[in-house]
């Protein structure tokens, strides 16, 4: 234990981890799962607090992407039969951040399955993004594949603030799992993001058939960009893609690997992402002290376990959730308990279980 909190102390003082120390993590023994979260959670506790940031995902372009990425149920590539449909239009995006503010959510997420943007869509999450900061103080969140540095600025001059593209794994793992476009091109999409003005957003996903090692190669190369928010997923695998049969990740090394992030990347917004539910399960409260946001409502092709057991999580594991303020009234949102029948959590249970990865 006292080796765990030395860390969080050499963090705390300014002096980034190592990647030997980030391997220590990752392969501690599970009797040291707790130590490793108390070390995280120093570290989180002083740049975040007991907060949680919420965030809600929009799925405004599904089923139709053309890339061959193996855990992914969108590809047109994979007989997984997701929901398909076009680019929707900007009312029903600003509905969706609408249904965002009253779910408690900081941060709205436009995402669309495509290798890259095509300009009428530029187009659409430009004029949503404008008309959604006009109503709701929400960061507004945009993930569209590869970008150029026109589409990058444009997004960044309507008010986008974060852009996502997540490197998903490590460069030497990568080509086993993408082979439709490169390690890199991700990396230059995120470095357009930031040079444009806004945030990073960008992760990955445990599970894939990665070693370890790949889990710390990917935090060093996210910590050598920059990035500010750091989603992890966990690998719930999906039915007709190649990766439907890969074992998942024991929560103990998700956890791991959750509180080797968070000591790579002190300051970031690390959020525990797609798969929570069903990877974690019980132990995901736990997760909460090294990860300070995470998505509910679902995913992309997936639901989520509920917004109202989220908060429930949340509170019950004496953490707060951050409210924004400002903007037209919200109600908090109601605990399990409170939820009526027929309610939220009934169409949750009518959704697909938790949840693939997402951005």
């Amino acid at each position: 234990m006292t080796a765990w909190r030395t860390l969080a102390t050499q963090v705390l003082n300014g002096t980034p981890l190592s990647s030997s120390q980030a391997l220590d993590v990752v392969h501690a023994d599970d009797d040291e799962v707790l130590a490793l979260l108390d070390a995280a959670f120093r570290v989180r506790r002083h740049h975040h607090g007991r907060r949680v940031r919420i965030h809600v995902l929009q799925n405004a372009k599904s089923g139709v992407c053309p890339e061959d990425c193996a855990f992914c149920s969108q590809s047109l590539k994979f007989d997984s039969d997701p929901e398909q449909y076009g680019m929707q239009q900007v009312d029903q995006i600003v509905e969706g951040a609408k249904a965002a503010w009253d779910k408690g959510a900081v941060t709205y997420c436009i995402v669309t399955a495509t290798r890259g943007p095509h300009s009428s869509e530029v187009d659409v999450v430009c004029e949503a993004t404008r008309r959604i900061k006009e109503t709701y103080p929400m960061d507004v969140c945009a993930s569209l594949g590869l970008l150029d540095a026109k589409q990058a600025r444009k997004l960044a001059d309507a008010g986008v603030d974060r852009y996502n593209h997540n490197l998903e794994t490590s460069c030497d793992h990568f080509g086993n799992v993408v082979t439709t476009h490169e390690w890199s091109d991700r990396v230059e999409t995120v470095k357009q993001a930031k040079a444009a003005g806004m945030e990073a957003c960008c992760g990955g996903i445990i599970g894939l058939g990665e070693a370890r090692a790949d889990w710390v190669d990917l935090a060093l190369a996210l910590r050598e960009i920059g990035v500010e928010s750091v989603p992890v997923n966990f690998l719930n695998p999906r039915s007709g893609t190649p990766l439907e049969d890969v074992d998942t990740v024991r929560p103990q090394d998700c956890l791991k690997a959750l509180a080797m992030f968070r000591l790579v990347h002190p300051e970031a917004d690390l959020r525990m992402a797609g798969g929570r539910e069903v990877v974690l399960d019980q132990m995901q409260p736990l997760a909460l002290y090294a990860a300070n946001s995470f998505f509910t409502d679902g995913y992309l092709t997936t639901g989520g376990q509920g917004e109202s057991k989220d908060y429930r999580m949340i509170q019950q594991a004496g953490f707060e959730p951050v409210i924004v303020e400002d903007g037209p009234e919200r109600q908090t949102p109601a605990t399990a308990d409170d939820t009526p029948s027929g309610g939220s959590e009934a169409a949750d249970r009518r959704r697909q279980p938790s949840a693939g990865p997402a951005g």
